[in-house]
């Protein structure tokens, strides 16, 4: 029985391995890793190694590896099939059935891929051509070198609504495919030609996990709007579970490095090349659940890095509140605040890595800013006060699914309360009750 890959891919990336495993094996962290003893093989001291970062398992006792399918199919004695039908339903995942269309869909992905990737080419080849001039002129400008434009495949796409869709139609793709992909708009009204999406702009390459073009970002050259126009939902790209740069910030994470989520592409370019290779970035949107769950698959704690002004403020608090119903022991979020009217693009090229690194070593946990949600600016010289801003922090932290987690951001919110009504005494109530 064979299973659409795109839909494997879900899979494993909807599983946490460390959890999965954890139910059977006792674990415990080791760095990055786990740690424990092999249950497929009798021992005594753990040679049994799960990496959620690279998500397999490994024995380097009895040479046991694989990934959650694998676990699932020794432990439990299941067939491929039955394993992936086992985690998909506990992953929530619907399992599509192997009909001829379902294969001939997964050809479909297979070819737009392909279409993608010869995009990204003609877009890099049109950065050097005369039209792409002040293109080049822009990256230079913003202090990117020639090696860097090179590393992360940017491009350029000329002011013409067929250019592209005729250079790929002689490779072969077809006006479906193209419109299919989000290069090629469509028009509704019958008669009306096709044109190109992006049309005088840079062009930024959006990749998958596996380091696949999926999409494309573009950055206007010149007078117009949008400043920035991404690729629409297609067969290949859901821009909520994706971020920007993520396939290399996979590798980044692996050696320990942080994992930051920038606002946009030339940031993250600009982390990367001051070698915060981590950093990564949402695709137009606030961050979402699904990029939150991408993010806790790489890295713990990983850093948010705003604006510093009242936007980035703002988008601070929507990410918070993005975060709390989802938060996990070990799981969280880490904020940094940058110098009012900087971004890292701008912050690194006026005052250097050294600067940014400062502001990363500064980062205010989560619970900073659930405070600062409810309490900052709120006076609590009254009872009335007082009790006003501790029940809408009870609420806020009611929140929290995870009843451990939740617990302790009680226990320190009391505290903070209990200070804060003391003029920052520093005593604190005994028991663990309800914030």
């Amino acid at each position: 029985m064979a299973f659409p890959p795109n839909f494997i891919d879900e899979l494993r990336n909807r599983i946490t391995l460390s959890e999965l495993i954890g139910r059977r094996v006792v674990l415990k962290r080791k760095g990055r890793e786990y740690a424990g003893l092999c249950p497929f093989h009798n021992e005594k001291t753990p040679s049994f190694w799960v990496n959620d970062q690279k998500n397999f398992f490994h024995c380097f006792g009895c040479g046991a590896h694989g990934d959650a399918i694998g676990f699932t199919m020794r432990i439990e004695n299941l067939s491929f099939p039955e394993a992936v039908e086992r985690l998909a339903g506990e992953a929530g995942l619907a399992v599509p059935e192997t009909t001829p269309q379902e294969r001939e869909r997964a050809k479909v992905a297979a070819t737009l891929h392909q279409v993608a990737e010869t995009a990204a080419v003609w877009f890099e080849q049109q950065l050097r051509m005369p039209s792409g001039k002040n293109g080049l002129d822009y990256l230079h400008g913003r202090g990117l070198d020639d090696e860097t434009i090179t590393r992360f495949r940017l491009g350029f796409a000329p002011d013409n609504r067929e250019a592209l869709q005729a250079a790929l139609r002689r490779t072969g793709a077809t006006d479906r495919q193209l419109v299919d992909v989000g290069l090629v708009i469509q028009p509704d009204e019958g008669g009306r030609a096709p044109y190109d999406r992006f049309r005088g702009r840079v062009m930024f390459p959006i990749h998958d996990r596996r380091g696949r073009i999926i999409a494309f970002g573009g950055r206007i050259i010149g007078a117009g709007e949008p400043k920035y126009l991404n690729s629409p939902e297609t067969a290949l790209f859901h821009k909520g579970d994706n971020l920007y740069c993520l396939h290399l910030a996979r590798e980044a994470a692996a050696k320990d490095r942080p994992v930051i989520v920038a606002e946009g592409y030339m940031d993250v370019i600009a982390l990367h090349v001051a070698g915060f290779d981590g950093a990564v970035a949402p695709l137009g949107t606030a961050l979402t659940e699904g990029q939150l769950a991408l993010l806790w698959k790489v890295a713990d704690e990983p850093f948010l890095c705003f604006d510093g002004d009242n936007a980035g403020r703002r988008a601070a608090m929507r990410a918070a509140e993005r975060a709390l119903p989802l938060l996990k022991p070990g799981k969280s979020l880490r904020f940094v605040t940058l110098p009012a009217g900087h971004d890292p693009d701008s912050l690194i090229r006026a005052s250097g890595p050294a600067a940014f690194q400062a502001c990363l070593t500064q980062a205010r946990p989560l619970v900073d800013i659930v405070w600062d949600m409810e309490a900052l600016g709120h006076p609590m010289d009254t009872p009335e006060r007082s009790a006003s801003v501790e029940t809408a922090l009870r609420q806020r932290i009611g929140e929290i699914a995870d009843a451990t987690v939740r617990s302790y951001y009680q226990d320190a919110i009391r505290k903070r309360l209990w200070d804060a009504r003391r003029g920052g005494s520093g005593r604190r109530p005994a028991g663990r009750g309800a914030a």
